[in-house]
C-alpha cells in the first residue's frame, strides 16, 4: 500500500469514527478546555520509540488544541513507572499518557502486584503507532531464508542463540512463540537493551533476534539478514519479505500498539476531542514519516478499538507466557 492509499483510507476512517458533528459537540462540551499547557507522560526514556511517536504526535495536536504540550519522560521497570504516574493523575483533562504497547498488554501478564489496575485506572484515548517485529539473522549463518533457518535449528538443537533486551520483553516473548509454533529450540540471552542485541549480532556473538527496527542500515548493507515479519501484514518498508503467518505459523503475530490513555474519570468530551486530533494528526505526511521511520505504522483507532486492541494483544501473549513459564526475573 503506498501513502496515498495509506492516508486516503485514515482519513476514510477518521471521517467514518469522528468528523461531521462530532468535533463541535466535543469543543462546546469541554467548556473551554483547554486553557493552560498540557502534559503529556511517556514511559520510556527519550529517544526510544515510544518517545518518538510522542513528539511526532504532540506538534500537531499542540498546534490543533492551542495549547503548548510537555512531554514528561518517566522511565523504568518496563514503563510501570510512567504508567502508574499517568494513572494516577488528577483526571481534569491536561495529564495524559503516551504508553508502549508492551507496558499494558504483557508487563500486566508478568507483575501480579501493580501499583495500579489496567483496567480500572486508565481509559484509553487512541491509537499511535503499531510496533512491528522483524525477524534477523546474522548473514554469515548456513542458511538464506526462513525454510533454511528452520531446517538449522531442527537439525542443531541449542546451537542457535538468540538475544533480547530482557525477560519478559515483548522480543523475549515473540522468540519463545516462534521456538513453541516452529517446534525447535535455541538458548535465550537477556540483554539490558536492544542496542546490545544489536551490538552482540554485528560482533558474531549472538545468531538472531526479533529486532523492533533499529538494525535497518545492517540489513541494508548487508552484514544482517531479515527472513520474515513477525507481524499480521507486510511492513512497507519490506514489501517482499514475507510474514511468519504466510510462511505457514498461522496467526503469528507480535505486534503491539503504542497509544494515548487518561486516568479514569477524564470527562469523556475530553477524551472524545483528544481522539479526534490525535487521528488527525497521525495522517499527517511529517508524521507518518517518523513512525514509519522505526518501522512501524500509524493506528487511527476509536477508543473502544484501541482498548480492543490492548485486549487482543494481551490475550494472545497470556497464551505463551502461560506455556514458556515466562518472567521478568
Amino acid at each position: 500500500m503506498n501513502r496515498q492509499h495509506f492516508l486516503r483510507g485514515a482519513l476514510a476512517c477518521i471521517a467514518g469514527a469522528t468528523v461531521g458533528s462530532v468535533p463541535l459537540a466535543v469543543r462546546a462540551q469541554a467548556g473551554g478546555w483547554p486553557n493552560k499547557p498540557l502534559r503529556l507522560i511517556v514511559n520510556f526514556p527519550a529517544g526510544g520509540s515510544a518517545d518518538i511517536v510522542a513528539r511526532a504526535v504532540a506538534k500537531p495536536l499542540s498546534e490543533a488544541l492551542g495549547q503548548p504540550i510537555v512531554i514528561d519522560n518517566r522511565a523504568g521497570a518496563g514503563g510501570i513507572i510512567g504508567a502508574d504516574a499517568g494513572a494516577k493523575a488528577a483526571p481534569d483533562g491536561y495529564t495524559f499518557l503516551l504508553s508502549s504497547g508492551s507496558a499494558l498488554s504483557i508487563v500486566p501478564l508478568l507483575n501480579a502486584k501493580l501499583p495500579f489496575d489496567p483496567a480500572k485506572d486508565l481509559v484509553p484515548v487512541a491509537g499511535g503507532a503499531r510496533l512491528e517485529l522483524f525477524l534477523v539473522v546474522r548473514s554469515d549463518l548456513p542458511f538464506n531464508d526462513y525454510a533454511g533457518f528452520i531446517k538449522y535449528a531442527k537439525a542443531n538443537p541449542g546451537k542457535l542463540t538468540y538475544g533480547t533486551p530482557g525477560n519478559g520483553t515483548t522480543p523475549h516473548i515473540a522468540g519463545e512463540m516462534l521456538k513453541s509454533r516452529a517446534g525447535f529450540y535455541s538458548v535465550h540471552i537477556p540483554y539490558r537493551g536492544q542496542g546490545a542485541v544489536l551490538l552482540d549480532m554485528l560482533g558474531g556473538r549472538l545468531d538472531y533476534s526479533f529486532d523492533p527496527g533499529i538494525s535497518f542500515q545492517h540489513i541494508k548493507s548487508g552484514k544482517l539478514r531479515l527472513l520474515a515479519m513477525g507481524s499480521a501484514k507486510r511492513s512497507p518498508l519490506y514489501p517482499d519479505t514475507p510474514t511468519l503467518d504466510e510462511l505457514g505459523l498461522k496467526g503469528f503475530d507480535t505486534g503491539t500498539t503504542h497509544g494515548f490513555w487518561a486516568p479514569a474519570g477524564m470527562p469523556a468530551a475530553v477524551v472524545d476531542r483528544l481522539n479526534v486530533e490525535i487521528n488527525r494528526a497521525l495522517v499527517l505526511p511529517d508524521v507518518v514519516s517518523a513512525i514509519r521511520a522505526i518501522g512501524a505504522e500509524p493506528h487511527v483507532l476509536t477508543p473502544a478499538q484501541f482498548g480492543r486492541v490492548i485486549q487482543d494483544d494481551r490475550e494472545r501473549y497470556a497464551v505463551i507466557v502461560r506455556e514458556r513459564k515466562i518472567t521478568q526475573d
